[in-house]
């Protein structure tokens, strides 16, 4: 090849480059957008430097309790429950299944059971059982005490949880005096 095929084959190359950039020019004056000054929507994006114990924290801190158990009653709270008779007991005296007996849940220490083996985490967590703590842990059990061997999803629904809850608090020997 000498250098004139050379020189035909860099002009045609850079007579493609000029019709792509002239055909671009023209179109944009043609086909003229105006830009609006600002953006339609501004994403919030979260502070991701408090991880996890400022989401929990903000959620717990959030939540009008008595707001939330007002939406419920103890007869959907028996319904919504059944869920969770594959793995809880609520009955008075009754046996640990996969999970502990919940009769008198509401108001002990977290992990308090004897003769149930609890998880690392929730054998840590040194708290009680308040209506707050029971809401948060219903919502998203996995997030909400990280390492907990309780494979639930959790229950999306404000009136579910208020429910159980509600249901829960009754099934107990002292119940919690509600908010």
């Amino acid at each position: 090849m000498d250098s004139f095929e050379v020189n035909k084959i860099i002009a045609a190359v850079l007579l493609v480059a000029l019709l792509v950039i002239g055909i671009g020019k023209i179109a944009d004056l043609v086909f003229f957008i105006e830009k609006p000054e600002k953006a339609g929507y501004k994403v919030e994006l979260p502070d991701t430097e408090n991880s996890s114990q400022s989401v929990k924290a903000a959620e717990v801190e959030e939540v009008d309790i008595s707001a939330l158990l007002a939406l419920g009653t103890v007869e959907h709270g028996e319904k919504v429950f059944k869920k969770c008779t594959a793995c809880h007991v609520v009955n008075k005296g009754g046996a640990n299944k996969i999970g502990p007996v919940l009769y008198g849940v509401l108001g002990r220490q977290v992990a308090a059971i004897s003769d149930y083996k609890y998880s690392k985490a929730m054998a840590s967590y040194d708290k009680n059982w308040t209506f707050e703590e029971m809401n948060g842990y219903l919502r998203k059990p996995q997030s909400y005490i990280k390492g907990t061997k309780m494979a639930f999803a959790g229950l999306r629904k404000e009136k579910d949880r208020a429910s159980v809850i509600l249901y829960l608090n009754q099934n107990s020997d002292n119940p919690l005096p509600l908010p």
